[in-house]
Order: structure tokens, then sequence, then C-alpha cells
């Protein structure tokens, strides 16, 4: 494959972004000119993004749409939204079959829709995977209201790709500047928080979720969770036939990608708390421009790499082992 030398095992890219011009209209209409309090909205086409696959040697990208998602405040368009992302990704992957696959949007808050997209997505579509905001207006993951979409996800152990976007009244807390450089990592602790003071990733233990840049505080906080759990005996809101087991273990079977600022601290410390067999790749391509893609790849091959082995060929095995139909790559 080009960009891929000899050397270079071809990695796979989980945490891989697409647009159209539709969603993004609808996107505007609601709204969101300045996303997340970005400048902006990038420009995304797949032949752009293959060529620049093969320039930074990755041989499959999961293309997932970003913050703020589907969800902007009406449940009949968020449906037809997400049927549109949805159906759009699908017929990318087929036009490309060995470059792309694709997670498919939830028309969350509406849990009903969202059990109806999924069997459509899965089995129709054929998604690797689903993917929802870390909050859906203000609602995390463990919130109740989704105990019947997390027991399907359970039942058919479906990959959940969780991007994190702008917390409930983040303009308390964002200090005016773009919610991606503190607030996305924050959200994503607070959601995997609430998935676990819930007790839910204990009663649905066959959902393989994938969090993203590193797992962003997780591993400096899940000690402290801790403390509060077994010390304090705080956070949980489960009865006493539920309980919640100690956290570092629940965390610890949780995927991560390294999308973001991987080297030199992020995935050293990522890997001392958790290991590194879930840990993947990803881009962030085409919220992160190419040239911050290019940077990010090239501190990835140039950091230490794990003993006898390199991040590309570890984060590559371990994609293989989540998405089966990946095994053929070389």
């Amino acid at each position: 494959m080009a960009g891929v030398g000899p050397t270079r095992t071809p990695l796979v890219d989980v945490h891989a972004h697409f647009l159209t011009d539709h969603y993004v209209q609808e996107a505007k209409d609601a709204g969101h000119l300045h996303p997340d309090g970005m400048p902006g909205w990038p420009t995304w086409n797949a032949a752009q993004h293959l060529e620049l696959m093969d320039q930074w040697g990755i041989a499959t990208s999961i293309l997932s749409i970003s913050s703020p998602g589907v969800s902007f405040g009406d449940p009949t368009a968020t449906r037809t939204l997400a049927r549109h992302v949805n159906d759009t990704a699908a017929e990318i992957r087929r036009a490309h079959p060995d470059r792309f696959g694709h997670f498919a949007s939830l028309p969350l808050p509406d849990v009903d829709a969202a059990l109806e997209e999924l069997a459509y997505a899965i089995d129709q579509l054929g998604s690797d995977g689903v993917a929802t905001e870390s909050n859906v207006d203000g609602s995390y993951l463990g919130d109740p209201r989704y105990e019947p979409l997390l027991a399907e996800l359970d039942r058919r152990r479906t990959p959940v790709f969780v991007h994190p976007t702008s917390p409930p009244n983040y303009q308390a807390v964002s200090l005016g500047r773009p919610r991606p450089m503190l607030e996305f990592i924050f959200d994503t602790t607070r959601t995997v928080s609430d998935l676990v003071f819930n007790g839910r990733l204990q009663r649905y233990p066959n959902i393989p979720w994938i969090f993203t840049h590193g797992g962003g505080t997780l591993p400096l906080l899940t000690q402290r969770m801790e403390l509060f759990r077994s010390v304090f005996g705080a956070g949980s809101t489960t009865d006493v036939t539920d309980p919640v087991g100690p956290i570092p273990e629940q965390i610890g079977r949780l995927w991560f990608d390294m999308a973001g600022t991987p080297f030199p601290y992020q995935i050293p410390a990522l890997t001392t708390a958790f290991g590194n067999e879930r840990l993947l790749y990803g881009s962030d391509y085409c919220w992160t421009p190419a040239a911050g893609t290019t940077s990010q790849v090239d501190s990835v091959d140039a950091a230490p790499q794990p003993d006898g082995d390199t991040w590309r060929a570890l984060t590559t095995r371990n994609a293989q082992r989540l998405f089966p139909r990946l095994d053929d790559l070389s």
C-alpha cells in the first residue's frame, strides 16, 4: 500500500471523522456556527482523506461524526439526520471497503429510535459499531433512561465509540476558550464516572467501550474515584444487590485511543495505569488539520517504543482483536 514502507506497520485509525454538506448545514441552522467554540467547520472528502492516509501509513480509518453529534433538539429531525450520515458512511465504505469503516450515529436521547437505528446500522449497513457523545442534551451515559439501549448493545457486543462534547453549562467553566482544549477531556472522565457509579460497566460487561484522547484525565483520577468508593462509600447510586466493584479494574477493561497529544506524557501515563492491551490509534482528522495529524503520527513513530514492539504494530494488533474483519492487514 502506498505510504507504508516495509518497516512501518499500517495503522488502524479508530478516531477519524467525516462530514457531509447536509449535516454541516443542519448544524449551522441549529446555531452551531462555531461548534464547541472552534473557529468554524473543517472540510472533508474521501479522496483527500485517502491521500493523507497513504502519507501517514494508515490502512483503514473508521469514520464517525464528531461533536456536536446529530441531536439539535427536534426528535424527528435527529432521526432523519442520523439516518443520513449513516447511509452516507455506508456508501463511502462500499466504495472503499478496505480503507474505510464507520461507527453509526444514534439519534439519542430517543432510546426507541436509537434501538431502531442500531439494528439498521449493524444488520443492514454493516457498521463496525456505534458512536455517541459523552453527554446528550446534558444526560450522561449512565442515565437510567439509556438502560434498554445498553442492554441491547451488551447483547450484540457492539463496540461503542464515545466522543467527548461540551458539557452542560459550559459557559460557566470554559472561560471562553474552545471546549475541545479542556472540557472535552473532562467530559470523557465525567461520563466514565457516571457509567461506573451507576453500575453500568459491571451490569453490561460485553460492551467494548472506546474512549478518546488517552482516556482524558482517567489515568490521574481513577484512584481518586476508588478512594471515594472504598473509603468514603460515596458516589454510587446503585443498591446493595448491584454494588460497584473496584474502579481501576473496571476502567482497565475499557479501550482507549491516542488522538491528540500522545507523547511524551499522555500515553505513558495511560499505559502505566491500565496497560497497553486495549490501546488503539486515533488521528482525530478532519477536526485535527492535516498538518496536526502529520505531527502527531511523527510523534508516535519517534517516541520510545514498547519493548520488542512498536506503537504501530501494538495498536494495529489491538484493533484487529476488536474488529476481526481487519485481520488481513499486513
